[in-house]
């Protein structure tokens, strides 16, 4: 029998079956690219196989993960959480333009001045905060239409709302930026991680203010 060569790397032995693909692929691809560049459907063996036994190494991150995200959200109201998820949902999915990469310093930027708009509007004040960098500035431009269409009719309260988790988000990156100073994607892969983890605080983010508030699956003691 003639080997099989994973289609997506193009060098490995394809052992798995992909429901997603629709064909045999490599299991470092599967494991590497599950639920980031692969959309697995729910019913995936490997996908199930690997949230019922997960490596050491990825439980390891998830703790490295939930110990930043927690003092973030502890005080979070539950539109703050969806405000939240709707927040990571977008920056995990983002697709800058080509040869323009997105990177955790753009994010920091971005959200602080998203932040400072929405504390000045908070205030009666229509005043748009515009980030430095170019590509802070095409980012925080790109998120302003979520953000309108959740807050659309909820005035003052929203626009404080989202100042509060823009800042933490801008916060958090700042501080994931200093402590992985060789990836300076540390904070966006986090928010990826997390996307995967809790699709249905994700799927709950993206109806964006829906009359029953998700219900995310991340614990917040």
């Amino acid at each position: 029998m003639p080997t099989v060569v994973c289609p997506l790397c193009g060098n490995r032995r394809a052992r798995r079956g992909c429901p997603a693909v629709g064909q045999q692929i490599c299991a470092v691809c599967c494991g590497t690219k599950r639920l980031v560049e692969i959309n697995c459907p729910a019913d995936c063996v490997w996908l199930a196989s690997a949230r019922e036994h997960p490596p050491a190494a990825r439980v390891r991150q998830q703790e490295r993960d939930r110990a930043r995200l927690m003092p973030l959200m502890l005080d979070f109201s539950e539109r703050q959480v969806q405000l939240f998820f709707l927040l990571a949902n977008f920056i995990a999915r983002y697709e800058p333009p080509e040869l323009q990469p997105l990177f955790d310093e753009d994010v920091e930027e971005g959200a602080g001045a998203l932040a400072s708009t929405f504390e000045t509007a908070s205030r009666g004040v229509i005043y748009e905060h515009r980030a430095a960098s170019l590509s802070a500035e095409r980012f925080a431009n790109a998120l302003k239409p979520a953000l309108a269409e959740m807050g659309r009719g909820l005035g003052s309260a929203f626009e404080r709302d989202a100042a509060g988790v823009l800042r933490r988000v801008a916060t958090l990156a700042r501080d994931v930026r200093t402590a992985e100073t060789a990836n300076r994607r540390g904070f966006i892969d986090m928010l990826r991680r997390l996307v995967a983890e809790f699709p249905a605080a994700e799927e709950g983010a993206r109806k964006e203010g829906g009359d029953e508030p998700p219900r995310s699956s991340l614990i917040v003691p």
